[in-house]
């Protein structure tokens, strides 16, 4: 399926938000993409369909997408994408390990996936021809531990430069997350992937449980803005 809505021009921002006000405040500060998550349940902690239902509903004209968990195989992430699916999101997002093996995996019709890995598997960009021929849409990696590790803690920007280039390749989406701070910023989004996804460097005293700071996302999009993403990126 095509990748919808996300020109590879410009690097954008998501912000990760627990309920519909801070879906608001996202919106109003900048956001571009406003994404559904229970920062209290992990990674990719997923909220209640009627949760989500009034996050799309509070996000306006962004773009949005919601966390489908952790599922452990194909059929198990079917069911979770599937009660999702009717929330009014635009994309839907579900953890897979690097390689796995996709028999059982059924998205839902008209709605854009994308597979998160995390960085602490270590993937790279030749898993990405493998998510593209299992039908989803965008890839990303996040980091599973919210220890104060970031991204590139776990993986040099030499290797998340080729998986944001061969999603590029492969039609799909890319975005990169992990307990990101502001200052990762330039180094990242000169990458060229499609979004950084942020919750943590966004809170204040940058506590993911805590609430949005709608400086701070101001302060990323103005920082986003500002890169430009290097030659062999764009």
């Amino acid at each position: 399926m095509p990748v919808p809505d996300i020109s590879s021009s410009r690097v954008r921002l998501l912000v990760s938000v627990r309920d519909a006000a801070e879906a608001a405040l996202a919106r109003d500060a900048g956001a571009d993409l406003i994404d559904a998550k229970d920062p209290d349940r992990g990674a990719l902690g997923d909220l209640p369909p009627d949760t989500v239902r009034a996050i799309a509903a509070a996000s306006g004209d962004r773009l949005t997408s919601a966390v489908a968990g952790e599922p452990q195989d194909g059929r198990a992430a079917s069911a979770c994408l599937a009660a999702l699916a009717g929330t009014g999101v635009r994309y839907l997002k579900i953890a897979w390990a690097p390689r796995r093996d996709a028999t059982g995996l059924v998205l839902p019709a008209g709605r854009p996936v994308i597979a998160v890995l995390f960085a602490e598997d270590g993937p790279s960009g030749a898993d990405v021809p493998a998510l593209a021929a299992a039908g989803f849409s965008g890839a990303m990696i996040d980091t599973r531990g919210k220890d104060g590790r970031r991204l590139t803690d776990h993986l040099p920007l030499p290797r998340l430069a080729g998986f944001a280039g061969a999603c590029q390749t492969h039609g799909l989406l890319s975005g990169l997350a992990g307990s990101l701070a502001l200052d990762d910023i330039p180094a990242l989004a000169a990458l060229g992937p499609g979004y950084l996804g942020f919750r943590g460097g966004l809170c204040g005293q940058g506590d993911r449980t805590g609430r949005l700071d709608p400086a701070r996302i101001a302060e990323a999009v103005r920082r986003l803005a500002a890169v430009v993403p290097c030659p062999e990126a764009a």
